[in-house]
């Protein structure tokens, strides 16, 4: 016959911060262990994808990480992916081109 569990908390319903598991103590008893919940990966602010080379960890513990887990070594290191900061290199660079395009072709004419 299966031994019977007790929950070792005052919650009792089912609800996502209350995943429980079975695991076998030392002593050979069958506790309720508390599961935390998965952390979601830190995504793109454009495109939305996830970043690569950012730590996935619950946001209450981004406070203990380093600096090196958080960021990544370019412009918009957290927030943004690479393909994102290209092409936000890329399109100030053409504005640009065209704003002295435009100047150009006013002070020929």
């Amino acid at each position: 016959m299966a031994q019977r569990l007790t929950l070792r908390t005052r919650k009792s319903y089912n609800t996502k911060s209350n995943n429980v598991k079975v695991v076998k103590t030392p002593g050979g008893k069958l506790r309720y262990l508390r599961v935390k919940k998965a952390a979601g990966r830190p995504r793109c602010g454009d495109c939305g994808i996830p970043l690569p080379g950012i730590a996935a960890v619950r946001p209450r513990k981004y406070s203990k990480l380093s600096k090196t887990k958080k960021t990544v070594q370019r412009a918009y290191g957290g927030s943004r992916c690479a393909t994102c900061v290209r092409e936000k290199i890329i399109r100030s660079f053409l504005l640009d081109e065209n704003r002295i395009a435009k100047r150009l072709a006013k002070n020929n004419a």
